[in-house]
């Protein structure tokens, strides 16, 4: 049976400088397992290991090869937050409901460390490092520090420190903001060791039972469970696990949540190594840094290098356009980069969602899934790749707002295109006047 054409892995910084490269099988017969999961990122990866730590039996099978999605071109940000701010929940949902979602968040982050250690994923090169939220403008600074101080007085938080204008341009090297917020305990790790890793320690620790280049082309209800067609071998499987976030248009299976998501797509650059006397001068903290803008840039330091990026690239292709974009938004960040040249262009898909909040669950009594994690993804998802498994063996975890009823469906999902473009546009007009 013909299915869609996998493609090698996409090319960036990530491929270049990895340490994994492990060979993984394509599906060439026929399986039974308690589990099939479809989608082999992060979301996948973890649930096909809280499923074996449980003696579950699963397969994970990849239409592309492992690393190739979202899991494999992200900024290798690990971060414990949501796009809705904790006051903003307390305020709409009351103060338990924030609770709970300030603990998944900060689950989140613990679940990516002790994976990393338990697989023995030095490769991954995860450090606590923290994040500095740069603020540009007075206003957004205002903003932040009032938000930093709800946390420490409402929510006991006090990973989260105020910086001035001053103290952020010593650490940055960028006079362009007003001051920033320093949040600790979440950090940065290589995207793509991480990925390969996990998969490639499945495949040691529990016998091979991940798979790319094996797309699942259809899934049909039986009595007692799910068949799965792929080019190689069908699977048989009590429960399904969708895992495959903003890429659920490469086959029909996932249509369920294409319908819910809407894809954004994120662009990339990284420079060529810096002179010693920028190394010493920029980003001396090795952190990862984002600004306060709507339409928000963010930036670390890899191996010598400023990785830079940003949302507001538009259609399903690599736009120069928005390259040239991210460039010049980082030389107005850090004027010194100017004669600086890009050694590499990426970019890939973020999986939004109309409530901004990921979510995870059941469709039906089959299928359960975990999807749109709106640009915060690397810690998030490997936490609901656990629930996913928790909810696939028949429990109902507490996941507070992220349940799986308030994911909706995109309404006139064909005009999504047109309606990023709008938002997108009206976002960058709003950053540009100071809004």
């Amino acid at each position: 049976m013909n299915g869609p054409q996998p493609v090698s892995q996409i090319a960036s910084l990530w491929r270049d400088t990895a340490k994994t490269a492990p060979n993984f099988s394509r599906l060439s017969n026929d399986k039974t397992v308690d589990v099939a999961i479809i989608g082999g990122g992060y979301t996948g990866l973890t649930a096909a290991h809280r499923l074996a730590e449980r003696d579950v039996q699963s397969i994970v099978v990849d239409a592309n090869p492992i690393g190739w999605g979202a899991s494999g071109r992200n900024g290798g940000v690990v971060s414990a937050k949501f796009r809705l701010s904790f006051p903003s929940i307390a305020q709409a949902h009351g103060m338990p409901v924030a609770t709970a979602m300030h603990r998944l968040c900060h689950e989140a982050v613990d679940e990516v460390d002790a994976l990393i250690q338990s697989y023995g994923l030095e490769s991954a090169r995860f450090t606590r490092c923290g994040n500095l939220r740069c603020a540009h403008t007075a206003k957004a600074l205002k903003g932040i520090s009032e938000e930093a101080e709800w946390m420490r007085r409402e929510m006991g938080d006090d990973s989260l420190r105020c910086l001035s204008a001053g103290e952020v341009a010593e650490e940055t090297g960028s006079h362009a903001f007003k001051g920033g917020v320093l949040g600790l305990g979440v950090g940065t790790l290589h995207p793509l060791d991480y990925v390969r890793g996990l998969a490639e320690g499945l495949n040691q620790r529990h016998g091979e039972l991940v798979f790319e280049r094996t797309p699942a082309t259809s899934i049909r209800r039986l009595n007692d469970g799910v068949h799965i067609t792929t080019p190689g071998g069908e699977i048989k499987a009590r429960q399904v696990i969708l895992a495959t976030n903003a890429y659920s248009d490469i086959t029909p299976v996932s249509a369920t949540i294409k319908a819910r998501l809407v894809p954004f797509r994120s662009s990339i650059i990284a420079t060529h190594p810096l002179p010693e006397a920028l190394q010493n001068y920029l980003l001396i903290k090795d952190r990862s840094y984002g600004e306060t803008r709507r339409m928000m840039r963010w930036f670390r330091k890899v191996d010598g290098r400023i990785v830079f990026g940003g949302r507001g690239a538009f259609g399903k292709r690599d736009s120069q356009a928005a390259f040239d974009s991210l460039q010049s938004a980082m030389v107005s960040l850090f004027p010194a980069l100017a004669d600086i040249g890009i050694a590499y262009r990426w970019s890939g898909h973020v999986g939004m969602t109309l409530d901004a909040l990921p979510h995870v669950g059941r469709f039906d009594d089959r299928v359960c899934y975990a999807a749109g994690y709106n640009g915060a993804g690397v810690a998030m998802s490997t936490l609901l790749g656990r629930l996913a498994a928790d909810y696939a063996m028949g429990e109902s975890p507490d996941v507070a707002l992220l349940a799986a009823e308030r994911l909706k469906a995109v309404p006139l999902y064909p005009l999504r295109e047109v309606g990023i473009r709008l938002v997108a546009g009206y976002y960058q007009f709003l950053d540009a006047i100071g809004r």
